[in-house]
């Protein structure tokens, strides 16, 4: 075949126009999510100067791979008045979500689960704004959260806006949400591959992946890491960067530590189920509280502050307390480049506190994510369990090593999304030597923390999700033939063409059976009538000896045979809204095997959905 030949047969190949529609809507999705990237970090970075730099005298501390846009000076640092500031940002925050969108209220992507599951991917266009500016308020002023819920609910926000925008089908408006959730995530922690496979994978408990999301929340997410790179202040170089720099290099001396490592997620999981049940122990308590819901985030983040500045002082004003404040990369950074420095029982602290402040933070409605906390959280335990094994144990391992292991496993558990987690870690890291073990834990992790997930609008897997519930009715009964359903040993009552309506009467009267075939001397079906085809004569006696079955019956039959699937038979029912149906032999359509009827193919589906439900469980 001639070169020119197979290319034409390529682009005959391509559905152009389906193509060509998801890289114009991916793409505007990705700039979108960028840009908002941009304007969040920069927001971010704004309320910081001029709160906590300029009125509290308190420089967070960042990953190194952060690039801010103002000069770190500060005045004397007082930690009442970053109390004062914390508070002040939390009730700002409460004041703008609950106001004008309190579905942005909490960590954003929970909320963009749940429209992707529940609400046909509708989010209302508000909310990429109000979370942007809530959440810059709760992070800048010092509230413990990650930045991914907000760029994530900023990102599915406009995909279901443009969606909605275009007039476009309930399954494309999903897929927008996505890839918007994972264009958000690729952009603000620099890791493309990672937001990717986040799109697709966050949204089940389960073992199970959003395939359709895929090519396109990709798209989305090398566009908007593209755009992000080329108007954050920092310049195009922070693409090459990873966000805890490209220092962290650590590979496993040997195969044989998978086997200690293999306690590591024990402990992870622990922890892990803590964070869980704090976060929404507190988040109950203050949906309980006898006050509006606008001043509850300012409640929770006072408190935050609270426990941060009591540890600070009862560690003997200790700076590295305040890590768990604001996002804490700094002394995440710290623990990955130098975990001996803190060492076991301020890593523990700091793990504990951080869990604490972020429930109080989040859970009170304060605007911002889970991610980020999880990773302060995983490294410092990680980087504790290291430093034990190594002190306690001899086992020759680098503990900074177990802070990166640490990272992923933790949320792979909690969030239940191993791959896209141990994608993310390695990116945001720069550092793939750890591949193996972290795919380890991570996997373990997974496995162990099935029961809790930080996700609650999570559905358990594709089968369980509203959104392709019509898929699936449609995959279990094209798997189903009729002969498999249908019962051949029941006794249907045939109708002679010849037999006059007066017998016809009656003998409706004696039997609950609706659908009546008409057979003809040699016991063929001709034709086919039901009990509604007879009521119209009921009332006109003179005609009960004049009419015959062949006068009542239809010969236009609408049947299947036992090689039909049940999808099939029920789309014949159902375009002529019809109860029953005859089924005849594949080879002769004149000889009749039987009836099948909706409620046999609704039972046998539902028995049959039962069957794999169980399997999936088990």
């Amino acid at each position: 075949m001639s070169p020119i030949r197979r290319i034409e047969e390529f682009f005959h190949g391509l559905d152009l126009r389906s193509t060509g529609k998801w890289f114009l809507l991916s793409g505007l999705i990705g700039t979108v999510a960028g840009l908002g990237a941009t304007v969040f970090l920069v927001s971010c970075q704004v309320v910081i100067h001029f709160s906590l730099y300029q009125i509290a005298g308190f420089v967070p501390g960042e990953a190194s791979g952060e690039h801010p846009i103002f000069t770190q000076v500060a005045g004397p640092f007082s930690p009442w008045l970053v109390l004062s500031v914390i508070t002040v940002g939390g009730l700002l925050s409460g004041l703008i979500v609950y106001s004008f969108a309190p579905e942005a209220e909490g960590h954003g992507t929970d909320a963009a689960i749940d429209a992707f599951h529940n609400r046909r991917g509708q989010i209302r266009a508000r909310v990429p704004i109000v979370k942007t500016i809530a959440s810059a308020l709760t992070l800048g002023t010092g509230g413990s959260a990650g930045r991914e819920g907000p760029i994530a609910q900023i990102g599915a926000g406009f995909g279901s806006y443009l969606a909605t925008l275009l007039q476009l089908p309930p399954r494309d408006r999903r897929i927008m949400v996505a890839a918007g959730m994972g264009a958000g995530i690729g952009a603000i922690f620099r890791a493309p591959l990672a937001g990717a496979l986040f799109a697709g994978e966050i949204l089940y408990r389960d073992a199970d992946l959003e395939s359709d999301v895929l090519v396109p929340a990709a798209i989305s997410s090398i566009i908007a890491y593209s755009v992000f790179s080329l108007t954050c202040p920092a310049g195009e170089s922070i693409a090459f960067i990873p966000l805890f720099g490209d220092q962290l290099h650590y590979q496993m001396p040997s195969v044989h530590e998978l086997i200690p490592m293999a306690l590591l997620p024990f402990v992870l999981v622990g922890v892990g189920i803590l964070y869980i049940k704090m976060f929404y122990g507190t988040h109950h308590a203050f949906q309980k509280l006898p006050v509006p819901p606008h001043v509850r985030p300012a409640i929770g983040a006072a408190l935050a502050g609270l426990v941060a500045i009591a540890l600070y002082f009862l560690l003997g004003r200790n700076d590295y307390c305040l890590g768990t404040l604001t996002t804490g990369y700094g002394v995440l950074q710290t623990a990955l480049e130098r975990p001996e420095e803190l060492g076991i029982q301020l890593l523990m602290v700091i793990a504990l506190g951080k869990i604490l402040t972020t429930s109080l933070t989040i859970g009170s409605g304060g605007s911002g994510g889970v991610f980020g906390p999880s990773m302060v959280i995983g490294g410092c335990v990680g980087a504790a369990v290291g430093i034990v094994f190594r002190q306690w144990f001899g086992i020759d391992t680098h503990p900074a090593a177990y802070a990166i292991i640490g990272m992923a496993g933790f949320f792979a558990g909690c969030a239940h999304a191993p791959i896209s987690t141990i994608i993310m870690v390695s990116e945001m890291t720069g550092d793939y030597k750890l591949l193996l073990p972290t795919m380890w834990v991570s996997t373990l992790c997974f496995v162990l923390c099935r029961r809790w997930t930080i996700y609650r609008e999570q559905v358990p897997n594709r089968l369980d999700s509203p959104a392709h519930r019509g898929d699936f009715i449609v995959d279990v009964l094209e798997g189903i033939k009729v002969g498999d359903v249908f019962r051949r040993d029941r006794d249907i009552i045939l109708i002679p063409e010849s037999m006059p309506l007066k017998d016809i009467v009656h003998r409706l009267a004696e039997t609950p059976q609706h659908y009546f075939p008409v057979v003809d001397n040699h016991h063929r079906m001709v034709g086919i009538f039901s009990e509604d085809d007879v009521r119209a004569y009921l009332f006109n006696e003179t005609i009960w000896d004049l009419a015959v079955a062949r006068d009542v019956m239809t010969s236009n039959i609408i049947s299947v045979t036992p090689d039909d699937d049940l999808n099939t038979a029920l789309r014949r029912l159902t375009s002529l809204n019809l109860d029953g149906l005859p089924v005849v032999s594949s080879d002769d359509p004149g000889r009749l095997l039987g009836m099948i009827d909706r409620k046999e193919m609704i039972a046998f589906y539902n028995k049959r959905l039962m069957e794999q439900k169980k399997a999936m469980s088990e």
